[in-house]
């Protein structure tokens, strides 16, 4: 819903309706694979980003360029190609949201880092921090799959063996089978 503080006829509110819209159609293709999200955002999405596009184009005439909306219109319409290109590629979000709610802990905790010792400390926590998060989105639970690569790795011997042990190559099976096995030991 658009905010009912805002006017209906205000360029903001004209804005936010249209931008509904895609926002609708996200959430009715969020199960789909990704190539019929391309083909269903290049069918419904593309439509609506042209209007929004016309819409854009006749609001930066008719707002005062150094006013905050005259800005607001200015970066939208400087962000153009990176706001539209998530209709090319069906495995693109619509929006950064999820990293922004991925790395959420890792900005509330950086002052407790400021007081990391040492460069090379540092590089660690951010590898790990990574890899922890890179699991996650992969569908892996962190703790059982660093246990799984803590217990594997030692063994690995090639590239290739290092490689079956990233986030996207472990099975999630192979991880809760093996976290299942520890705890009945």
């Amino acid at each position: 819903r658009v905010n009912p503080k805002l006017k209906p006829e205000s360029i903001a509110a004209q804005a936010l309706t249209i931008i509904q819209q895609l926002y609708r159609i996200e959430a009715d293709i969020n199960a789909l694979p990704p190539e019929q999200k391309r083909m269903t955002r290049q069918e419904q999405a593309v439509p609506i980003l042209n209007q929004l596009r016309g819409w854009l184009d006749q609001a930066l005439t008719q707002v005062p360029p150094l006013s905050l909306t005259g800005k607001a219109l200015a970066y939208l319409h400087k962000q153009w190609p990176t706001l539209t290109v998530y209709c090319e590629d069906g495995r693109l979000e619509i929006d950064n949201n999820s990293v922004e709610r991925a790395i959420r802990p890792f900005v509330i905790g950086r002052k407790a880092w400021l007081f990391s010792d040492t460069v090379h400390g540092a590089k660690a926590s951010a590898n790990l921090y990574s890899l922890i998060e890179t699991a996650r989105l992969n569908g892996q639970e962190p703790y059982a799959y660093l246990c799984r690569v803590f217990e594997a790795l030692p063994k690995a011997q090639t590239l290739a063996d290092i490689e079956q042990l990233l986030p996207w190559q472990v099975h999630q099976n192979s991880v809760n089978a093996n976290r299942t096995s520890k705890q009945a030991a």
